[in-house]
């Protein structure tokens, strides 16, 4: 299993300055955005698709460095119910699978996408309860009339151009836990899996290792970011949190650094548990720790994965 980083926490970088960087720590890999919320400041498909060159430059960049590309990341909302915003992420979406073709690289990272609650909506409707009956409506027809089409039809562009589609599970889209990416991967087919980042289901109540094992083959690629519950905040107002990410003491949960919101004995038992499942790719590091710098929540986290990475290898090798 090899550890490599989101490459977009280092945008302010050049993108040899941050392959340097990567390379220094030591990580293997390189998960690098292609646009919409991610941005795409080391990796414009528009640009490298249109000139051979600069993709040979930055095919060679990384090679130069030992170091692989895990995947393309694109995380968007292509169902947004303002048809200019769809539009874009769509089209930055289909510019990635296509980019990935070209690379060789067969995961494409992105979200399932919200629609609105009707046709005349302005903005995304993300539906938390059954009841009232309103929002089960709501629910039914996002899927029947806006989910399920349109990754049918995504689907078929990815599979076409030997690329899956790895959806992070995260709140405020319709795939958001392990049911719902199911549901999604039941109706479009295995083109469709998981983008498996454990941060955004701890503080959703979920047990990460049992979803891991839920999931089994279907996780595709993996993000490492971690998720600190504050006890207090959470028993007064619970977990579903709209304070500003920036004031962290008022809130119910921050995303912490790898090892800063659950101990290295708990990642050790996330790489077995994703290992016992045939999970052997790429931990991707996601850095999103307000209370750390970019550079030192890296190398942290990089530790914290080095050990836990090592000591599972080791196992492995003395079990065979």
């Amino acid at each position: 299993m090899k550890i490599g980083v989101l490459t977009v926490l280092f945008q302010q970088m050049s993108l040899v300055e941050t392959l340097d960087y990567v390379k220094e720590v030591g990580a293997e890999a390189v998960e690098l955005g292609t646009g919409n919320y991610p941005g795409n400041a080391h990796c414009d498909p528009a640009k490298l698709l249109a000139d051979e060159s600069e993709l040979k430059s930055l095919t060679q960049a990384i090679e130069d460095r030992d170091l692989m590309i895990s995947g393309l990341s694109c995380h968007g909302n292509p169902l947004h119910p303002q048809g200019s915003i769809a539009k874009e992420h769509h089209e930055v979406f289909e510019r990635t699978v296509l980019l990935a073709e070209k690379l060789g690289v067969d995961r494409v990272i992105g979200f399932s996408g919200c629609p609105g609650g009707s046709e005349d909506s302005k903005y995304p409707n993300w539906v938390t309860c059954p009841w009232p009956d309103d929002f089960s409506e709501i629910v039914e027809w996002q899927w029947k009339e806006k989910v399920i089409p349109y990754w049918k039809d995504a689907g078929d562009f990815a599979e076409s151009h030997g690329v899956k589609i790895c959806f992070e599970m995260h709140p405020g889209f319709v795939v958001y836990n392990t049911g719902t990416l199911l549901r999604l991967r039941d109706e479009v087919g295995d083109v469709i899996g998981a983008n498996f980042d454990p941060s955004h289901l701890f503080w959703q109540g979920m047990d990460p290792l049992r979803c891991v094992r839920k999931l089994g083959d279907a996780i595709y690629h993996v993000h490492a970011k971690d998720t600190a519950v504050d006890a207090i905040n959470t028993e007064v107002n619970g977990t579903l949190d709209t304070t500003p990410y920036s004031d962290e003491i008022n809130r119910s949960w921050i995303f912490r650094t790898v090892g800063y919101g659950h101990p290295v004995s708990w990642w050790k038992d996330f790489v077995s548990e994703l290992r016992m499942n045939g999970y052997d790719y790429v931990l991707s590091i996601e850095h999103e720790d307000s209370l750390m710098s970019a550079g030192e929540g890296f190398r942290k986290a990089f530790a914290t994965l080095k050990e836990a990475v090592i000591e599972e290898e080791a196992g492995a090798m003395w079990w065979a």
